[in-house]
């Protein structure tokens, strides 16, 4: 076989693996959401409280932080193989999940969902990682390819709560459990990692001093949590903002309201591959900020098309929805490029536990202004993160370390 062959040959396959590794996270991540798709059904079962409610999916979150958390300050990623601590992490989030089926109360059916996101913590990260060993150039696309899979996982319960009165809340479960053990599988049966490892490294707590110091990487993080600020209160009361609005915008039925919702999310796996296409051209800072500044806007003035035109109201949701997941794969890409090359595993999870976290505020904050001004201006209080986002962004373009980011692009 000729170098051109073998060079064309190993092209082939990083795309290919790609596929296997964005499958592989994408089907154990729709057991964070399995229990939100048929959260009426539980409610009803166990004569949930508005709070315990929330909980459902709010317990996933706590666990999904504390588990990056935790698998930051022991470096996990950067110490087991990736192969395997995807696919047990995913095995256990698919048990927790099936625990569902027989929780015999309302505690324990929480103590499941918070072993669900533990687990998950195993998965999102370490994937993440195992992607960019395949990728030294062209690592915003991939990741962005990546993040369009898992964006379309946290679309796919609006699509189930569309038809939901059709299905049988057990079904769901069953299903998202057996599709986390089936990306378990695929993972461990084909994945491995690429022609571009990472150097390995032993727990030592003080690697969390080494990333904290590093100044380019906490700007990037720092960019990441204005993104994060935004993203998930975004996601989460988008629904209720849509059915909030719906005598205006003509939208009569809870399965169109669900529908919509469902096209505003899964805008984002276009954004998500988008944002690495320009980002692996013209460089990673300067399209996160111009992400930021498209997002902010939309939170800024989406108020002003709440009571119609649809059209005009759809528009703006679809180019939000687009544009909050759009930067995301960014920041992961920057912290695999400005962090010591011996943790980034414990790089990326740190960066995201510390964003997950974040969320709580934000989510929270969106559901007090609901209730104390209305749904219709209360997502103006995101904008502030994507505001912080860019001024991290510009901050961090300005760093000589910046000639790290997408081989000198920044």
């Amino acid at each position: 076989m000729t170098a051109a062959n073998v060079i064309a040959a190993s092209a082939a396959r990083r795309w290919l693996m790609l596929g296997v590794v964005s499958v592989g996270a994408f089907l154990p991540m729709t057991t964070w959401f399995s229990a939100t798709a048929i959260a009426p059904q539980l409610t009803r079962l166990w004569d949930l409280s508005p709070a315990q409610g929330a909980w459902i999916t709010g317990a996933v979150q706590i666990g999904f932080a504390i588990g990056a958390l935790a698998s930051s300050m022991a470096g996990l990623p950067d110490v087991f193989s990736l192969r395997k601590l995807i696919g047990v992490s995913a095995l256990t989030a698919a048990t927790a999940n099936l625990c569902l089926l027989f929780a015999p109360s309302v505690g324990l059916l929480l103590v499941a969902r918070f072993v669900t996101g533990l687990a998950l913590a195993g998965v999102y990260p370490p994937a993440v990682k195992l992607v960019s060993t395949w990728f030294s150039r062209e690592r915003g696309t991939a990741l962005g390819v990546l993040l369009a899979a898992l964006t379309l996982g946290s679309a796919f319960p609006h699509l189930v709560s569309a038809r939901v009165a059709e299905l049988a809340w057990q079904s769901v479960i069953v299903a998202t459990s057996l599709a986390a053990m089936a990306g378990a599988l695929l993972i461990l049966w084909m994945g491995e990692e690429g022609p571009h490892p990472f150097a390995k490294s032993a727990f030592d707590p003080r690697h969390i001093k080494t990333l904290v110091r590093n100044r380019a990487l906490m700007l990037a993080n720092l960019g990441y949590l204005g993104h994060m600020w935004e993203l998930y209160a975004m996601w989460g009361w988008i629904l209720a903002y849509i059915r909030a609005g719906g005598p205006g915008l003509g939208i009569g039925g809870h399965g169109a309201a669900s529908v919509l919702a469902f096209f505003v999310v899964a805008s984002g796996g276009i954004g998500s591959i988008a944002g690495g296409l320009v980002a692996d051209r013209f460089g990673r800072t300067a399209t996160a900020a111009a992400m930021m500044v498209v997002s902010g806007f939309c939170a800024l003035t989406i108020g002003l098309t709440f009571a119609g035109p649809f059209w005009l109201f759809a528009v703006v949701a679809i180019a939000w929805g687009a544009t909050v997941i759009g930067d995301s794969a960014q920041f992961s890409a920057m912290a695999t490029e400005l962090s010591d090359q011996r943790y980034v595993g414990t790089a990326l999870s740190l960066q995201l536990s510390v964003g997950i976290a974040l969320t709580f505020c934000s989510i929270h904050l969106v559901s007090f202004m609901a209730e104390t001004v209305g749904w219709r201006w209360s997502f103006l209080v995101l904008a502030p993160g994507p505001l912080l986002g860019i001024v991290a962004m510009v901050a961090l373009r300005r760093l000589p370390a910046a000639r790290l980011i997408a081989h000198g692009l920044r």
